[in-house]
């Protein structure tokens, strides 16, 4: 049977941990209770004495009768007062102020009161967000209303003539440029839409005269609707909004085109949706809060009972269920409020399909994974030993087939095993965040039904590189068996393009939502300053910025099957040509571009001058890239000097930004020396032990750059040693992936954030939004 610690500790809400019942305080408390009433007590000593005296008073503990009455004077405390007041137990009118019951009682009641405090102060701000969507869907439906009689009483013939008026947010009136001889009726019928629209909060500039204004008969309606810049069009519809109310100086007015259309409706319609999701889903943790503290106070007053030998958990227990976290039914109701308008504006009144939203079902783990994770790394290392074999008889890596050779194999080969090994990074990353109870999937905003998860990443890792040397196999005894090389080496060239074919496969096969999410992100990240940053987004362009090997890779295996398609010399124009060069500046900057522009939305979003901060590291970190390959072109002791003053400085940058930025730490007045307050691990020696890794792999990763390596050796071994030092700067990359989301996750518990807060649709004119 497991403990109710253990079973406490797996289901309470990581970041609301610091707002449960201190379970494991009270236990010691209650041990320390058992450990004064040990008998026959040591010899005499002033340490013993004092025990022994505590013993004694413990055996002159107050009866039931005694414990019943002052129960029930602390209930009283609780039917009379705020339940969200201090409690005091008066236990301590039977004993004196060094008793263990006292003192365990007193530390009771400050649990209990700091779990009223917060359930208190979580239920306000769901009860706020419940009153705000009513609102909120209420101006929503009437907007479907009036555009709906819009849409049925514009004539088809008058539709055209039409169609460039707007449903300003900020003017109410069906449109601007209305003509003058417009019946009585259409008015009539306009003011009894503000009138609807009023009775869900509309306010209007001038509402009390419902007079004329200038350019009609139409009330000014201090309402706008405020839907994210997410996508391209809208971040250049706002920047030209901004750019053209500067030039007007008339920032009241709507000139944006920021109108009410049936488009908006349907955005708007979708975050109040996500709004109501994000409610039930935190009224369902707060739920869960409540629960789980009533039954550590139910443990561990029955372990109280048993060591002390007294019935005082149920007289206390009444007390507690009259606690504002147990007697309070405002959340189950609003939950079930909220599933009632869910279930009828949402989901059609099917309820069923609207569960489907408010309680995703949570996959169940497969034991096939492992089975097939297990049996997939077997043939990869059998395949791989039968590989080394054949290519060490066949003599492929030694005489005049090594540059040919390797000229094919080697990108490709390298490319998807730095791909798998970034993999297995991420694979080791989900196992470690599921054990260290940091919560990924809300921090990334992952769908907890289609995420990956650690076996699914060590499954795709393992799939990938059982493929990939299973074709170089084949590709070797193919070209052994006397096989056209034009033809065998185009094997490498296929797997790639089956790669890329799986990847945008439409079929729900191979992780479908999980691929079309990468892609969804891949995109957002390429187009970075006109999409809304999030941090799944910058994310993947910070493990982007770690692959630029695999990026030159690619850019030589595409360049190698495209120039020998179109009959091109492939050395002239793969390996030292002005395209080859072009390419390799495009590859080594972009990621640290893309990077570059998610912190300048970022700025442009937040307002935060440290996103500018981190803009110039990645700025620095492209010249010291540029630096780097113009050396490699031009071999000179001007260039050597400009390279090592760069990329010093650059990984200067970069690693006070990981300590101190991404990692949280460097703080030298933490109770922890040169940390953080908070840990999340244990041993603070693994702290520091990564903080002399991290840099050790960064230097390692200058030192590829800067070519030190650079000897009289091979082509064969120059090659393997760049994929070594490629590999370690992809291990560095997952060794610095955990401590980013531990950083996350503690600011998020520092913040007791356990939801995602959905900006809301209809806002007033007159707010900042």
């Amino acid at each position: 049977m497991v403990k109710f610690s253990k079973e406490l500790e797996a289901q309470l809400i990581p970041e609301w941990k610091d707002a449960f019942v201190n379970y494991w305080q009270l236990k010691k408390l209650v041990k320390r209770i058992k450990l004064s009433q040990t008998p026959n007590p040591p010899p005499p000593s002033a340490a013993a004495a004092f025990i022994s005296s505590l013993a004694g008073k413990f055996r002159g503990l107050p009866s039931d009768h005694h414990l019943s009455q002052v129960k029930k004077k602390k209930n009283d405390s609780f039917e009379d007062g705020d339940p969200n007041e201090h409690h005091e137990t008066e236990l301590s009118q039977f004993f004196s102020e060094e008793d263990e019951v006292k003192i365990f009682f007193e530390t009771l009641d400050e649990e209990l009161e700091k779990v009223n405090e917060f359930y208190g102060s979580r239920e306000s701000e769901f009860m706020e967000r419940g009153d705000s969507l009513r609102e909120q869907l209420g101006i929503l439906l009437e907007f479907k209303r009036i555009l709906e009689d819009r849409r049925r009483k514009i004539s088809p013939s008058a539709s055209f003539s039409r169609s460039s008026s707007t449903f300003s947010p900020r003017h109410s009136s069906f449109s601007e440029n209305t003509e003058s001889n417009e019946t009585s009726a259409e008015v009539s019928e306009t003011d009894e839409a503000i009138a609807a629209l009023e009775k869900h909060g509309v306010t209007f500039i001038n509402a009390a005269v419902r007079g004329k204004t200038k350019k009609g008969n139409k009330p000014m309606m201090a309402l706008r609707v405020d839907i994210p810049a997410t996508t391209p069009a809208r971040t250049i519809s706002a920047v030209m909004g901004m750019l053209w109310e500067d030039l007007i100086n008339n920032p009241k007015k709507d000139v944006s085109g920021d109108s009410i259309s049936r488009k908006k409706i349907q955005w708007a319609e979708k975050m109040i949706r996500g709004a109501f999701v994000e409610l039930y889903k935190g009224l369902g943790l707060l739920k869960t809060f409540s629960w789980l503290n009533m039954k550590a106070f139910v443990k561990i007053l029955k372990k109280f009972d048993k060591v002390a030998n007294q019935k005082a958990s149920a007289s206390y227990l009444q007390g507690v269920k009259k606690s504002a976290f147990i007697s309070s039914d405002k959340v189950v109701r609003l939950m079930d409020e909220v599933e009632s308008i869910f279930t009828k504006h949402f989901a059609n009144d099917d309820r069923k399909k609207a569960m489907k939203y408010l309680r995703p079902q949570q996959p169940k783990d497969s034991h096939m994974t492992t089975f097939f994770v297990g049996l997939f790394t077997g043939c990869f290392v059998s395949l791989f030993i039968v590989y080394a074999t054949l290519a060490h008889l066949s003599g492929v890596f030694s005489g005049p087939n090594e540059v040919s050779y390797m000229d094919v194999v080697y990108p490709v080969f390298s490319m998807f095993a730095l791909l798998s090994l970034h993999m297995f990074m991420y694979g080791c990353n989900l196992f470690t965040w599921k054990q260290a109870r940091i919560n990924y999937n809300f921090i990334f905003e992952f769908q907890s039904s289609t995420a990956l998860k650690y076996r699914d990443a060590f499954l795709i890792c393992t799939t990938t590189m059982t493929a990939v040397v299973g074709a170089l196999v084949i590709h070797l005894i193919l070209g052994l068996s006397g096989f056209s090389p034009v033809q065998v080496d185009y094997i490498p060239g296929l797997l790639l393009l089956i790669f890329v074919v799986l990847l945008i496969c439409p079929f729900d096969v191979f992780y479908r939502p999980t691929r079309y999410y990468f892609l969804r992100v891949f995109r957002n990240t390429i187009f970075s300053p006109f999409y809304k940053v999030l941090l799944v987004d910058s994310f993947l362009a910070d493990q982007l910025t770690s692959q630029i090997t695999l990026l030159r890779l690619m850019e030589s295996t595409i360049c190698y099957f495209t120039a020998g398609s179109f009959g091109m010399r492939r050395g002239e124009v793969c390996k030292s040509g002005t395209l080859y060069w072009e390419l390799a500046y495009l590859s080594s900057f972009l990621p640290y571009y893309w990077r570059a522009m998610q912190c300048a939305r970022r700025w442009f979003d937040d307002n935060d001058l440290d996103h500018l901060a981190n803009l110039g590291k990645y700025a620095s970190a492209m010249v010291a890239a540029g630096a780097r390959l113009t050396y490699s072109r031009q071999d000179t002791h001007f260039w050597f000097i400009i390279v090592l003053v760069t990329s010093f400085v650059a990984t200067v940058y970069q690693l006070y930004w990981d300590f101190a930025k991404d990692w949280g730490i460097l703080n030298p007045k933490s109770r922890n020396p040169w940390l953080r307050d908070e840990l999340i691990l244990k041993s603070k020696g693994i702290y520091y032990l990564s903080i002399v890794l991290n840099v050790i792999l960064r230097v390692a990763w200058v030192e590829s750059v800067l070519q030190l390596h650079k000897l009289h050796i091979r082509n064969i071994e120059s090659k393997m040693l760049d994929f070594l030092l490629a590999s370690l700067e992809v291990i560095r990359r997952g060794h610095w992936n955990f401590y980013r989301l531990e950083n996350e996750q503690l600011n998020n518990v520092g913040k007791y954030r356990a939801v995602k807060t959905v900006p809301l649709p209809f806002l007033d004119a007159d707010s900042d939004g």
